[in-house]
């Protein structure tokens, strides 16, 4: 394994690192840097089936036999199940070394069904039947968040998912750890599980530079790679401070800061496997840096200038019911509703080739 992953994971032995991909080969690869979780969606099933098309191409033929009535979605998330589950095989040697803590493959709910959050909830608990070591995504949304506890009650381990800010992080590891005491109370085992909740830095760093693009503000840019580090190393001593059992999962990587940051902290760091070569290849050491704070005239300026940082750093920066208006959530569940329509695509060109 390479001096820098490797080591990180040695010295730091609570800081994890995940795959932000259920491809077999790039898997394979990234537990052996050390990973020990990997996630799966239809942004990565599109993308899986067009790396090993002559494979997916025959077995998305035999499913159209096996299930000659499925719709082109029911299909496509089909191919989802069978990609997890072959993803989650893969991970059972540190799900088992991990005693249910890691080793877990994370599935996506459909982001279709964002705005039920009984069927958010029902659709967690089947995906987290199909393999012992599934782990169910989420959204941080006003639906979402009344899944993830009722969820996380029916034993399903939750990684919640469309989460960039401090308000929606705590938020849902609130309701998660409503789930979990309910199951205590009534003599339910919480042996085993071991939910995490996702903040996409580079995603909140995304709608911020957004923001300041339209509105003109006058800001270091250098300041903008920081926001994300800021609001996960915020919300980690929330976590601390409150005992919330849940683990946080930096994702959405868009620089090295949203790893080498966070290195020391009983953190999942869960960056696409493009980023872990890249910092294989580059050398770069990985020393603790989860306990050193970002500069406070950082933060300051972001706070002081930019209105959607002080929504997403605040812990009361928002309620539940306004999660579903932040711009960087609409903007990547329109993304997750584009992956699902491409899923369709693919199948549809698949069963029904042009002429």
């Amino acid at each position: 394994m390479s001096t820098n992953l490797n080591s990180m994971v040695e010295a730091n032995p609570t800081t994890v690192l995940w795959n932000d991909s259920a491809d077999p080969v790039e898997l394979k690869q990234s537990i052996a840097y050390g990973a020990v979780g990997a996630t799966c969606n239809p942004v990565i099933a599109v993308a899986c089936v067009k790396a090993d098309l002559p494979r997916w191409s025959a077995r998305i033929a035999e499913l159209d036999a096996e299930m000659p009535e499925a719709s082109e979605s029911e299909i496509g998330w089909k191919v989802v199940e069978e990609l997890s589950i072959d993803a989650a095989k893969l991970l059972e040697p540190a799900f088992d070394k991990y005693e249910g803590r890691n080793g877990r493959l994370s599935m996506q709910t459909d982001p279709r069904l964002a705005r039920s959050a009984a069927k958010l909830a029902d659709q967690a608990e089947y995906f987290a039947g199909l393999a012992k070591n599934i782990i169910v995504k989420i959204p941080a949304t006003k639906a979402g968040i009344v899944a993830i506890e009722e969820a996380t009650y029916r034993g399903v381990n939750i990684n919640v998912t469309v989460s960039f800010t401090v308000p929606q992080a705590v938020e849902a590891a609130e309701a998660i750890e409503r789930g979990l005491k309910r199951r205590e109370a009534e003599g339910k085992s919480i042996d085993g599980m071991g939910p995490v909740v996702t903040i996409m830095c580079g995603r909140l760093d995304d709608w911020l530079k957004e923001c300041v693009s339209r509105e003109g503000i006058d800001i270091d840019p250098e300041y903008l790679e920081w926001a994300g580090v800021a609001a996960f190393k915020k919300a980690y001593a929330i976590f601390a401070e409150r005992g919330l059992r849940s683990r946080l999962l930096s994702a959405a990587f868009r620089n090295t800061l949203q790893l080498s940051e966070f290195v020391g902290g009983d953190v999942v760091i869960s960056p696409p496997f493009k980023w872990q070569k890249q910092i294989v290849d580059g050398g770069a050491e990985l020393p603790e840096r989860m306990s050193v704070p970002v500069d406070p005239a950082i933060v300051e300026a972001l706070y002081q200038k930019i209105p959607e940082f002080r929504r997403a750093y605040d812990v009361d920066g928002m309620t539940h019911e306004e999660f579903d208006t932040f711009g960087a959530t609409r903007k990547t569940l329109r993304q997750f509703l584009g992956a699902d329509e491409e899923l369709d695509q693919v199948v549809r060109d698949i069963l029904i080739p042009a002429p």
